[in-house]
C-alpha cells in the first residue's frame, strides 16, 4: 500500500532551543540518544527483536508511529480487544476479539468502545515505549521493537489472561517480552502485593517476562492513613475523609481498609455538619465473622446518605482483615471515619469511585481544627496494584532536565503527582524514575474523550494523526519499558533479576534525587546508556550460553594476553567487543570464520567480557588475563 505523509507542527506553547523542540527532552534526559548513537557500544540499539506488550485502553492500530522509522514495516503483531464481542477470540480463550497481522489490525483501525469510551491513553503510552515518530521528533525509546496490545477488562482473570496471551505470542515468535502497564487500582489483589495477580507475575517472571508499571499519581494528596493499634490498643481512631475532585463520572469515594494479619477491626461512618461535629453515625461494623457485601443508606435530617461495604474477615493470601467502604458523593454534609481494634497496624486509602470504570485518584483524610485528637492522612504507602508486587519494576515520574531559552539548565525535580513509597512492607518502591511530565507522544485519532490541545499532527494515508502532551507515571512507565527493550536487544539472555538490578545499580542521582529521597525517586533516575553498557557485560542465562559453546571458543583461558577465538565455519563476519568489569569497551575487532588472534597484552590483568555479534544474536564469553 502506498503511503503519503505530511507533518504539521502546531507552535502553541512550544519552544525551540538550538534547532530542536525542547518537548523532546525526555530522550536525552534518560540518556537514550547515546544508546541510539552507539557511543562506545558495539552498535546503536533500538529495541529490534524485542516485543513490548501493553495492557491499556485507547489503541489506534493505524497510527503511523507504529510503522518503522522508514514508514515501511508495520510493527504491531497482534491486538486483543477484550470488550469486542464479534470474535474470534485468541486461541485458548473464549471472549473478546483478536486481530492478527497488518491487514486485520489496519482494517479494525482501533479498539472498540469500553468503560473509557473511545480512549487515547494506550496509544500515547505505546508510542513512548517504541513509537517511531512518523517523521516527527517525538520518537519513542525503542523505535524498532514490536508490539502486542491488549484492551483489558480490569478484573484479576482478564488481566492474567492478557499477560498469558502476550507470553504465548512471544514464545511463538521466539523473542523476549516486556509488559508495560500504565494503570493502578486499589481494589485488585492486596495492598501488600499478594494475591492472584502477584502469583501470576511471579510465575511469568520466572519464565523471563519483564514487567514494568507506573507508580501512581497520588503523590500530592494525603489519601493514605496509618494507625498503630498495637501501641494504642482499643482506641478509636477518627478522621475526616473528603471526596475526590469531581468529574462527570464520579460516583463517590472508595476507602480500602486493612489491618495486620489476624487482627480484626470495626469501622463506622460519621456524618458531620459544617463545623465537623458528628451529627449521625452508622453502627460499628466488625470484620470478624462478617464476610460479604452490604448495600445500605443512612437517613440524616430527612436526607438519604447512600453507602455500601464489602468485608473479608481474613484474606487467604495474608490472613489480614479488609474492608472496602464506598460512600456516594454528597455536598450536603461532611464525612468521617472511625476505626477501633485491639491490635495491628491499620492502613486506609481514599480514592475515586466512578460510575462505569475504575477510579484511582485520591482524596484527603483530614484532621479538623475542631478535633485535635483526630488524625490526618499522608502521601506514604501510595503504591497500588500492580506496582506493589515485588517482581515488577515500579516507575516514578520526574520532569526531564533541559536548557531553557536563556541557556540555563532547569527541570529534574520529581513530579508532584508521582506517588510516594515505601512499599507496604517498607521495601523500596518505586525502584526508578523516568520522565513523565509534559511528555509529547502519539494520541489515538479515533478518540471521543480527549479534550486537550494538540502539539503536532501528521497526515498519513488520507487521515490526520495527532500528538499531545500528557503527564503522569503512565508516561514514565513505558519509557522504562522501552529502556528494558534496549537492554534485551543488547543482551537477550538477561534474567529478570539482572534487568532489575542493572536498572537500579546504574540509576543516575543528583541534587533533586537527594532532596526528594528514595520514597519518591527509588534508586534514582533511569540511565539507559549505563544500563545497556552493563547489560552487554553481564553473563545471562547459562543455558543459552551453552548452546553456543560449539560456535565460539576462547583458548587458552586464562592467558597472559594472547587469546585465540575460534569461530564456526558456518558463521559470517562476527563483530567482537571487549569490556572491562566497569562496562567500558576497551577493544574491538572483526572476527572471521576459523581461528582469530585476540591480543590484549597491553591491557591490565583482570576479568573481561567478550561480546560476539554475528548480526543475528549476541554471545557473551568471560575471559581472564593473568
Amino acid at each position: 500500500m502506498k503511503k503519503f505523509l505530511s507533518i504539521i507542527i502546531l507552535l502553541c506553547g512550544m519552544m525551540t532551543v538550538s534547532g530542536q523542540m525542547w518537548l523532546n527532552k525526555a530522550v536525552p534526559d534518560g540518556r537514550v540518544d547515546s544508546v541510539w548513537a552507539g557511543f562506545g557500544l558495539p552498535q546503536g540499539f533500538n529495541g529490534e527483536g524485542v516485543i513490548i506488550g501493553l495492557t491499556d485502553w485507547g489503541f489506534d492500530y493505524s497510527h503511523p508511529v507504529f510503522y518503522d522509522t522508514n514508514m515501511v514495516r508495520y510493527r504491531v503483531l497482534r491486538a486483543w480487544d477484550q470488550y469486542k464481542t464479534s470474535g474470534p477470540a485468541p486461541a485458548g480463550f473464549d471472549y473478546g476479539t483478536e486481530y492478527v497481522g497488518p491487514e486485520e489490525l489496519l482494517t479494525a483501525r482501533c479498539d472498540t468502545i469500553n468503560p473509557y469510551d473511545y480512549a487515547y491513553h494506550g496509544t500515547h503510552c505505546a508510542s513512548i515505549a517504541g513509537g517511531a515518530g512518523a517523521g516527527t521528533v517525538f520518537r519513542g525509546v525503542a523505535p524498532e521493537a514490536q508490539f502486542l496490545f491488549a484492551t483489558i477488562d480490569l478484573t484479576d482473570q482478564a488481566v492474567i489472561d492478557a499477560w498469558n496471551w502476550m507470553y504465548n505470542v512471544a514464545q511463538a515468535e521466539g523473542k523476549r517480552l516486556v509488559i508495560s502497564m500504565s494503570w493502578g487500582v486499589y481494589m485488585l489483589d492486596n495492598m501488600d502485593g499478594t494475591g492472584p495477580l502477584a502469583d501470576e507475575v511471579k510465575r511469568l517472571t520466572d519464565l523471563g517476562v519483564v514487567f514494568v508499571t507506573s507508580a501512581g499519581n497520588n503523590g500530592d494528596v494525603n489519601f493514605h492513613l496509618k494507625y498503630d493499634f498495637t501501641q494504642h490498643s482499643g482506641d478509636t481512631m477518627r478522621t475526616q475523609f473528603t471526596f475526590p475532585y469531581t468529574s462527570a463520572t464520579l460516583w463517590g469515594s472508595s476507602i480500602t481498609m486493612v489491618n495486620s494479619a489476624n487482627s480484626p477491626f470495626a469501622f463506622s461512618m460519621n456524618v458531620l455538619d459544617n463545623a465537623c461535629n458528628i451529627i449521625a453515625s452508622t453502627p460499628f461494623v466488625p470484620t470478624a465473622g462478617n464476610d460479604g457485601s452490604v448495600d445500605t443508606f443512612l437517613i440524616v435530617n430527612g436526607d438519604t446518605i447512600v453507602y455500601d461495604y464489602e468485608i473479608h474477615s481474613t484474606n487467604e493470601y495474608n490472613h489480614a482483615p479488609g474492608v472496602r467502604l464506598r460512600v456516594k458523593y454528597d455536598t450536603r454534609y461532611k464525612f468521617g471515619l472511625a476505626v477501633t481494634a485491639a491490635q495491628g497496624v491499620f492502613h486506609a486509602w481514599n480514592v475515586a469511585e466512578i460510575t462505569k470504570a475504575w477510579g484511582n485518584w485520591g482524596a484527603a483524610f483530614q484532621k479538623p481544627a475542631s478535633h485535635p485528637d483526630w488524625i490526618a492522612g499522608d502521601i506514604e504507602y501510595g503504591i497500588s496494584t500492580p506496582a506493589n508486587i515485588d517482581e515488577i519494576i515500579t516507575v516514578a515520574a520526574h520532569q526531564a532536565t533541559f536548557k531553557n531559552p536563556a541557556g540555563a539548565t532547569v527541570g529534574g525535580d520529581i513530579a508532584d503527582f508521582s506517588s510516594s513509597g515505601p512499599g507496604f512492607h517498607n521495601v523500596r518502591k518505586p525502584e526508578i524514575s523516568a520522565p513523565g511530565k509534559g511528555v509529547i507522544s502519539a494520541i489515538s485519532s479515533y478518540t471521543n474523550s480527549y479534550t486537550g490541545n494538540y502539539n503536532a499532527s501528521v497526515d498519513f494515508n488520507g487521515r490526520t494523526y495527532r500528538f499531545a502532551s500528557l503527564s503522569g507515571t503512565s508516561m514514565s512507565s513505558p519509557f522504562v519499558a522501552g529502556v528494558v527493550a534496549l537492554m534485551l536487544q543488547a543482551n537477550p539472555y538477561l534474567t529478570v533479576d539482572q534487568v532489575r538490578n542493572i536498572i537500579t545499580e546504574t540509576a543516575r542521582n543528583d541534587a533533586q534525587t537527594a532532596a526528594a529521597g528514595v520514597n519518591r525517586f527509588g534508586y534514582g533516575k533511569i540511565n539507559a546508556y549505563q544500563a545497556v553498557l552493563k547489560a552487554l557485560v553481564t553473563v545471562g542465562m547459562e543455558e543459552h550460553l551453552e548452546v553456543d559453546a560449539t560456535r565460539y571458543s576462547v583458548f587458552p583461558n586464562p592467558s597472559n594476553g594472547q587469546f585465540y577465538v575460534s569461530v564456526a565455519t558456518e558463521s559470517q563476519r562476527v563483530q567482537g567487543a571487549l569490556y572491562d568489569i566497569a562496562g567500558r569497551m576497551v577493544y574491538s575487532t572483526v572476527l572471521q570464520p576459523g581461528v582469530n588472534t585476540l591480543d590484549i597484552q597491553n591491557l591490565p590483568s583482570g576479568y573481561y567480557i567478550l561480546r560476539l555479534n554475528d548480526g543475528m544474536e549476541f554471545v557473551t564469553k568471560k575471559i581472564v588475563k593473568k
